[in-house]
């Protein structure tokens, strides 16, 4: 889009969630606050420390919480009123820091006015969360260095963003190597017609802005992140008759995602891997994306993907990683084993699950 056309969009978004928006109630569909899976109890217990305030102003989609977070430094795109990072700095300790930016400057003045409240409540001695606003477009006018984020985390405000080449391309700068992205978002399952694109109200509710799913692997291949890797994905009603009118057979689905920025140094061909265990809250048992569970002890045949992803993150000590053979199914391309598209893995999560997951989900899945 030319930079006026993206300009308007983010006036539009800004005064759609700094003024129009009050409460979760005033959204007309379901894509910003899609229900998430059963939580882990830390998670729970963390969340039921932010303040009421907070959680109010909150329209993410689930939950965007990633696994072994000890002292990791996070920053989260889009961190409204800063629900998640309140979250997430109960969970990386004192030790680690959490830095939110948003573009919606009432948004972040919420986010700010609680960090006294949260920082007494968790019993830390200095504030280990900071709120910025800006856009996440452009992180360097907001002095975000090179190199310094151990993860970036979005949930469900990509989409709003014009230039989504760009918010990725900014992520994959700040994170250091072995990195990763952990993201919630809205996809589309065909390309959207210029009705849909320039609804204002679509555009507000997380839809408009939604990218053709296939096109989130063209552009992280470009930026240099490694292949997505799908986590989980859920369903998106609509419930607007006029809004349903606009959009057409066009579905949409919030899907999580993660990406990671492998050193070349890492890439090494496929592997055998086996999970030895400690990450708190999934101590028998990593449930990595939707195509690796690793169970403790239990020695899995990765792609070289995998293997370079597990061999470069922070994930690197709590597996031994080993050289192996390839695996049947490990490519996106012409296999069918693994999956790659979010609605396929609706579909199936639909089928196997009937009963267990009847709402939305950005977290991994039932």
């Amino acid at each position: 889009m030319a930079a006026t056309c993206g300009e308007q969009i983010h006036r539009e978004v800004q005064d759609y969630y700094g003024k129009e928006l009050q409460k979760t109630e005033d959204l007309k569909t379901n894509a910003c606050i899609t229900s998430s899976k059963p939580v882990p109890k830390a998670v729970r217990d963390a969340l039921e420390r932010v303040h009421e305030e907070v959680v109010a102003k909150y329209y993410g989609c689930g939950l965007v919480v990633p696994e072994c977070l000890a002292s990791c430094w996070i920053l989260d795109l889009g961190s409204g009123s800063g629900r998640d990072c309140y979250l997430l700095s109960q969970l990386v300790g004192e030790q680690g820091h959490v830095t939110g930016i948003d573009m919606t400057e009432g948004q972040v003045e919420v986010a700010k006015k609680h960090i006294a409240y949260h920082m007494e409540k968790f019993g830390y001695q200095k504030p280990n969360v900071e709120f910025l606003q800006g856009y996440m477009e452009k992180l360097g006018d907001a002095g975000l260095a090179d190199n310094s984020y151990d993860i970036v985390i979005s949930n469900c405000v990509i989409n709003l963003a014009p230039d989504k080449r760009a918010v990725l391309q900014e992520a994959y700068r700040v994170l250091k190597p072995g990195g990763e992205m952990y993201f919630s978002d809205v996809y589309a399952s065909q390309c959207l017609s210029e009705t849909t694109l320039k609804h204002r109200v679509l555009w507000g509710e997380c839809l408009a802005g939604a990218l053709y799913w296939k096109d989130l692997y063209h552009i992280a291949d470009e930026v240099g992140f490694s292949p997505p890797c799908l986590v989980t994905a859920s369903p998106i009603s609509i419930g607007d008759k006029e809004l349903e009118s606009i959009v057409g057979n066009c579905r949409f689905v919030s899907a999580t995602f993660r990406l990671f920025k492998v050193p070349g140094s890492s890439r090494a061909g496929p592997g055998q891997v086996t999970y030895n265990g400690g990450i708190v809250g999934h101590e028998r048992e990593l449930v990595f994306d939707a195509n690796f569970t690793f169970k403790k002890g239990e020695v899995v045949d990765v792609d070289a993907e995998m293997a370079a992803i597990l061999r470069s993150s922070r994930f690197a000590e709590k597996f031994l990683i080993q050289p192996g053979a390839a695996p049947q199914g490990c490519s996106c391309k012409g296999v069918k084993e693994k999956i790659c598209d979010p609605f396929q893995l609706l579909e199936q999560l639909a089928a196997l699950r009937p009963a267990c997951c009847p709402g939305g989900s950005c977290g991994p899945s039932c």
